[in-house]
């Protein structure tokens, strides 16, 4: 609210098109009819093109939503065209009928033309929602121009809601089309993991350096849906879940930082302007630090326990080349976090101002850093949490079968 306040746009439609997109992320993680599907997905888009553009008096923010905007419709003409062949096909729009047509087609045409092309549209749409390379343009453009409170939030929350929606799809209607779409699968998360580590090295804007690293742990989680299918390897699925949580919390809280930066005549998202910060707010700095760290995947913090699970998902099904480049990009990944942290902590601050923050942004700080902490020290929970959504996930792919 008070980042808001200083950007004099504290309006009550802000909070509106919050809830608005969480409802249409409800029915991306809840739906199981691609109709509701799609529903959700638009919901959650459209009120996401109105947020990104709600600085009404900055050009960078305008630019950024109708960017945003031009490329999620063609996206998501593309996804709503690949479903709509997956109906022409399946004649239904229930996943499991869906799934269960599938089957039978690829068992009597396994190349199929329609069923290729309507997979292809169908990932080009999804692949777009979770920012994966070569969809990925819009993210760094978006984020930096959005309102930072606002980019926070995409980072996490539209990112979360696309890939239930990613998984809800793969996993349960279009899982007989798994050998088709797994090459592709390798394919996009190589090049994620390489433009989004490669590209944040050279990076001075804060917001768009975070876009990049966001990308980068599009390319991890990837690897987790190329490994694991939820069925005969289980680990995968359970570590983007994890993941997702964990990067909820530290992404928040590093972008909740950012956000504290911003004053009347500061902007607050280059890294200079994060210079000094250490000798300004010292409890603000080691917590962003703890979140950089656990971006980086550094044990004790939440951070580790995603990537660990990938790297054991990937071991586990004989992907040790794939394992090995995950960690080499880790170790990329660490190096651009560590300029942010050199920042804070080694250089003099160039703006003597204090930072100050308001109660709700404290409060922010303090919940996104127990999450990072208390998770990263206190994983049994979560795990067993995830575990027992996979459990689920397996029961309705052998109901599936027996039907």
């Amino acid at each position: 609210m008070r980042y808001l306040e200083i950007e004099r746009e504290n309006h009550g439609e802000f909070y509106a098109l919050l809830l608005f997109s969480v409802v249409g992320m409800m029915c991306m993680a809840a739906g199981y009819d691609i109709v509701l599907l799609f529903i959700g997905l638009e919901l959650m888009a459209i009120s996401t093109y109105v947020l990104v553009g709600f600085l009404r008096r900055d050009r960078r923010s305008n630019e950024a939503a109708l960017k945003y905007l031009l490329l999620g419709a063609f996206s998501s003409g593309l996804f709503a065209y690949g479903l709509s062949l997956f109906y022409g096909v399946a004649g239904s729009t229930n996943l499991g009928l869906i799934a269960r047509k599938l089957q039978d087609v690829v068992a009597a045409r396994p190349h199929d033309p329609v069923v290729a092309f309507a997979l292809l549209t169908t990932t080009v749409g999804l692949l777009f929602k979770i920012a994966a390379v070569p969809f990925h343009q819009w993210a760094p453009d978006a984020y930096e121009g959005a309102p930072t409170s606002m980019t926070g939030f995409m980072s996490v929350a539209v990112k979360s809601a696309g890939w239930a929606l990613l998984l809800r799809i793969f996993l349960f209607g279009l899982a007989p089309l798994r050998p088709m779409y797994l090459p592709l699968l390798i394919f996009v998360a190589l090049a994620t993991m390489t433009v989004g580590n490669l590209a944040a090295i050279s990076q001075n804007n804060l917001k768009r350096l975070l876009a990049y690293s966001s990308i980068a742990h599009v390319g991890y989680m990837l690897l987790g849906l190329v490994a694991s299918d939820g069925v005969n390897n289980a680990t995968g699925i359970m570590a983007i879940m994890i993941y997702l949580l964990v990067y909820t919390f530290m992404n928040l809280g590093a972008f909740a930082v950012v956000t504290s930066l911003r004053r009347r005549n500061l902007i607050g998202d280059e890294i200079d302007d994060i210079a000094g910060l250490y000798f300004k707010a010292p409890v603000e700095t080691m917590l962003m630090l703890a979140f950089l760290l656990s971006l980086a995947g550094i044990p004790p913090l939440a951070g580790f326990w995603g990537k660990y699970f990938i790297f054991l998902s990937l071991i586990q099904t004989g992907h040790y080349a794939l394992a090995a480049l995950a960690v080499l990009y880790a170790v990329i990944g660490l190096y651009y976090y560590m300029r942010i942290a050199s920042a804070m902590i080694m250089r003099p601050a160039l703006d003597p101002e204090p930072v100050s923050q308001g109660p709700a942004l404290a409060l922010a700080l303090a919940v996104t850093a127990a999450g990072t902490i208390g998770i990263g020290l206190f994983p049994n929970f979560i795990i067993n949490a995830a575990s027992w959504s996979l459990g689920l996930v397996q029961g309705s792919h052998m109901a599936l079968g027996m039907r």
